[in-house]
């Protein structure tokens, strides 16, 4: 990668990483029922849709118990696509820097590690909140899943361009004298 597409690259993804950890810690930010309640309203939101979409068969108590059992699975997926979106943009910061491989996918993951550790510190001292491993375990296979995503896409790319080569720009000078 050349310079100047290099601090391209680096400017967004530390930009776009910043606006994710305000958007992490924000919410971790939330007490115990502020949080639980804007869990519930999203799982509700989704059953309502799904109720939509299948010709609104679902009553009103039998939704709320389907968001209600929702709620906690909805809130771990949550967890895991924002830390899946926290691997990608670290690999992503990273790689014009540091050579692609193992280094960088395990520098990646410590990254996100660390990140979902100090997350669930500051939940501790959040009322109504708690500090779980567990948590700091699916966080850091959402941040692992997605560098598997970069690398699965970086493949794909890598067949694409041999599949389809790009063609060579001409030199600009008469090739006849």
């Amino acid at each position: 990668m050349k310079g100047k597409s290099k601090w391209t690259v680096t400017i967004a993804a530390s930009l776009l990483l910043f606006w994710l950890y305000i958007l992490i810690f924000g919410f971790s930010g939330q007490d115990g029922e502020e949080s639980g309640n804007l869990s519930l309203t999203i799982s509700e939101k989704c059953v309502e849709v799904i109720n939509s979409l299948a010709g609104n068969p679902w009553s009103g108590q039998r939704m709320e118990s389907i968001a209600l059992y929702f709620e906690h699975p909805l809130r771990k997926l949550a967890h895991f696509t924002e830390y899946a979106c926290m691997g990608i943009l670290v690999y992503v910061l990273w790689s014009p820097w540091i050579k692609k491989g193992k280094g960088l996918t395990a520098l990646t993951v410590a990254w996100v590690f660390v990140s979902a550790a100090l997350d669930e510190i500051h939940q501790f001292f959040v009322p109504g909140r708690y500090c779980s491993f567990w948590d700091v375990l699916l966080d850091t296979w959402g941040g692992f899943c997605g560098v598997l995503l970069c690398l699965l896409l970086l493949k794909v790319r890598r067949y694409l361009r041999r599949l389809f080569p790009r063609e060579k720009k001409p030199s600009g000078k008469n090739p006849s004298l």
